[in-house]
């Protein structure tokens, strides 16, 4: 029989911190993901069942919606990606799935992308040496896709002192030293 267990996307049994000049960067493993996307003419259903499931309207291009528990943001046109805690909703892909039915496209997406946590005051300092977003005019709420050190990603401002980061599992090392590096350069 095997006797596997999880990893986290660094490789470590327990998820990776580092805290310096008064942020922190850290990995996060609570998280399940979950893509939707409407299939044509399907689109006023798909939102009437997401918005009810989520507990708030869907965001907008370029922003993040969050419910009491579930967060969905936008990814692109009839798209999104929901966001939910992994201890109470693993199934996040199958929930959605029962509730949409045919309307929608529904895939899983949780072990597909590492999630890191920057918080602290010099969310934008940091990220500025990044990517092309600017964070210094950006109000919580912001959601998109960017390149950080050539890889394509999605940030999340949580809110003004907490920036989600999803990148492809497979390039974790590499985002993670790159942001760690520019925490160190920045601070």
């Amino acid at each position: 029989m095997h006797n596997l267990a999880p990893l986290c996307p660094l490789g470590g049994d327990t998820p990776r911190s580092l805290s310096h000049g008064g942020m922190t960067l850290s990995e996060s493993v609570d998280t399940a993901l979950a893509s939707v996307t409407a299939r044509a003419g399907t689109e006023h259903s798909v939102a009437t069942v997401l918005n009810s499931y989520l507990g708030t309207a869907l965001p907008e291009p370029g922003q993040v919606s969050f419910g009491e528990t579930l967060s969905a943001f936008w990814i692109g046109p009839q798209q999104w990606m929901v966001q939910a805690p992994f201890a109470t909703h693993e199934l996040l892909a199958d929930e959605l799935k029962s509730k949409l039915a045919d309307s929608a496209s529904v895939t899983e997406q949780t072990d597909g992308w590492c999630r890191f946590d920057l918080t602290g005051a010099a969310i934008a300092q940091v990220m500025e040496r990044l990517c092309a977003v600017d964070f210094h005019g950006s109000a919580p709420g912001l959601a998109t896709r960017t390149s950080v050190e050539h890889l394509g990603c999605f940030v999340v401002l949580r809110d003004a002192q907490h920036l989600a980061i999803l990148g492809p599992r497979s390039a974790a090392g590499s985002l993670w030293h790159a942001l760690e590096g520019a925490l160190r350069s920045a601070l």
